[in-house]
């Protein structure tokens, strides 16, 4: 199939304007947590809507006087079939499903509000940030509708300056999470589908003019320079920016153009980010009556033939995959769960982790940062999404410049990623290479991948040649043999082939085992298979010239409808090398082991 040709002239018209501009997801305030800022954190009052009755009526048209409006009975006879006030509550941040049992399997709507005073300042503009609402939401103030944001996975924003009063304002958020075929990602996952306010919701304050955004890293093949933008909104022509970093003494101006954008560049001296000294500086940027200060890592990430190099040196990437799974049950949110499920990952010996499969809340790349571990990014195309519809092409535009925006001044993200296993096609290459210019457009400095196809050549070879690594710069690949292709021995006799000149990351291998299942070695499900196949997949992967890392699947057990099997999974993918309460498997050993070895050796 041939996707839509409007796709593509719209796609090339924005490219080239953010190439030129160097702006993403206009409107999204960057670093909300170097602002002045009041959590709306807490219990919310919610009301469940299975039919929406809350937005149409019985006729399917949007109700007038919906929940949104928070409508009190004014006499005794009125007639009002809802209330907040007296309803249920659940915690924000926080998924639905794991807050009340009644709601695990619920896909569908759940209208949440929340009351609140505000006294207003002079020259103070106020926005309503969300650091992700999964999936669908529509947001009101007061009765007024702010706008709507697809994709459960990225932050947005609306500014209420002119709606915001003194007291009893009440924000109204319904969320859907009902899958769909034509949306990013698609009907079928393998990882639960946690509806809700899952990541922080708080007011913004800032002046009348701001920095919005702004984008400082190491300027492409150098260890010494410093270059990107920044970004005002308000009365933004002819305005100064002044860029200071105190420890590195250097301190730079420069002047907006009508815009209120103005390139960056200039020379640093500074100590370079890496996961063996995860070094950080507090940046300040100020113009007039604003300053936002941020902690940033400079570091260069290249490649040269197959090798990675991070400042100029060959680096192996020792890794583990991580979905969002609080260690506590439900979805990851907050600086705990990010503390805890990257300490488990050092245990293991990685300096590495791929955070699928759609962009992890901000608190996690931002531990990333501090505590030295590289991440992969990536937006959750995933699988048989619709290639050739132009609405999907530009939700998944859109959340891949949302995700972006959001963590492109971060040392820790080396790598975006545009994909997970997604068939070979033609129109699926279109798709993905719209995406990957895009990405260039909007980042320079970082690595791009995506999880590739490969098959096999003969019983005894693996061919990576997926047509999409032609536009990658590190190929990544997915495996399971021993698990879903024969049994562990398998690897053994198996040689692998990569067709161009990149280095290789096994982004996925793995084997589901249950905590304390013990048997024979070639009894499934086991803690024994588990091993076995991460012994004998180790000694095949120590044979393929062209790797470069690798990222197991997966660090802990997460939830998945696709998993029912009783006793075993209970819907659960078991192939945690940790489980759900925290125990380690036989196999975390193991594969401890084999990092530990590469740490001896330099790698």
């Amino acid at each position: 199939m041939v996707i839509n040709k409007l796709l593509f002239v719209s796609v090339l018209i924005l490219t080239l304007a953010l190439s030129i501009a160097g702006q993403q997801s206009a409107g999204l305030i960057n670093n909300t947590a170097g602002r002045q800022a009041t959590s709306l954190s807490g219990r919310w009052q919610i009301i469940i809507d299975p039919y929406e009755t809350g937005y149409y009526d019985y006729r399917y048209e949007p109700r007038g006087d919906g929940y949104f409006k928070n409508t009190k009975p004014a006499s005794p006879s009125d007639l009002v079939e809802y209330d907040f006030d007296s309803s249920q509550q659940l915690l924000v941040p926080g998924d639905w499903n794991s807050q009340d049992d009644k709601l695990l399997f619920y896909e569908g709507t759940i209208w949440y509000k929340k009351s609140f005073n505000y006294q207003k300042k002079d020259r103070t503009r106020l926005f309503v940030y969300f650091g992700g609402a999964n999936y669908l939401a529509d947001v009101y103030l007061n009765g007024q509708k702010l706008g709507r944001h697809e994709g459960g996975f990225t932050p947005f924003n609306f500014e209420i300056t002119s709606l915001v009063k003194e007291k009893d304002n009440f924000l109204v958020v319904k969320v859907d999470n009902k899958r769909r075929r034509d949306a990013v990602p698609t009907l079928n996952t393998d990882w639960w589908n946690y509806g809700g306010l899952t990541r922080e919701v708080k007011l913004v304050e800032v002046a009348d003019t701001f920095v919005q955004d702004y984008f400082l890293q190491l300027k492409k093949g150098s260890l010494n320079e410093i270059a990107g933008w920044v970004k005002l909104n308000g009365n933004v022509a002819n305005q100064t920016v002044d860029i200071e970093i105190p420890e590195a003494k250097i301190k730079q101006s420069v002047t907006t153009d009508a815009n209120g954008y103005a390139p960056v560049s200039f020379k640093a001296n500074l100590d370079l980010w890496s996961p063996a000294s995860p070094k950080l500086y507090e940046v300040k940027i100020t113009s007039g009556g604003d300053a936002v200060t941020d902690r940033i890592g400079f570091r260069s990430i290249e490649t040269k033939g197959t090798d990675i190099l991070l400042n100029g040196k060959p680096i192996f990437l020792r890794g583990i995959s991580i979905h969002e799974e609080s260690p506590r049950g439900g979805r990851a949110y907050g600086e705990d769960d990010a503390r805890t499920l990257l300490t488990w990952a050092k245990e293991l010996g990685c300096n590495f982790v791929r955070l699928a499969h759609y962009p992890h809340n901000e608190s996690m790349i931002r531990m990333a940062d501090e505590m030295g571990v590289m991440v992969w990014s990536e937006i959750p195309v995933y699988w048989t999404i619709l290639w050739d519809n132009a609405e999907t092409f530009e939700n998944a535009r859109n959340q891949l410049g949302e995700s972006i925006s959001r963590d492109k001044n971060k040392a820790s993200v080396i790598l975006w990623s545009v994909a997970n296993e997604t068939p070979v096609g033609d129109a699926r290459l279109k798709f993905l290479k719209g995406l990957i210019d895009y990405t260039r457009s909007l980042d320079s400095t970082r690595l791009l991948t995506a999880a590739n196809e490969r098959h096999y050549e003969n019983p005894a070879t693996q061919v990576v040649d997926d047509p999409l690594g032609a536009y990658l710069d590190v190929l990544g690949c997915n495996e399971y043999v021993g698990w879903y292709d024969g049994i562990p021995a398998k690897a053994d006799g198996l040689t692998w082939k990569v067709t161009l000149n990149k280095p290789l990351i096994i982004s996925e291998f793995g084997a589901d085992a249950l905590f304390g299942n013990h048997g024979d070695k070639n009894a499934r499900w086991t803690e024994e298979y588990q091993k076995d196949l991460y012994e004998h997949q180790i000694a095949m992967l120590r044979k393929i010239p062209a790797l470069r890392g690798m990222s197991p699947w997966i660090l802990t057990d997460f939830r998945s409808p696709r998993r029912p099997l009783p006793g075993i999974q209970d819907f659960y993918n078991r192939k945690g090398l940790i489980s759900s309460r925290g125990e380690r498997k036989q196999a975390f050993f193991v594969l401890q082991s084999y990092y530990r070895e590469l740490i001896k050796s330099g790698k």
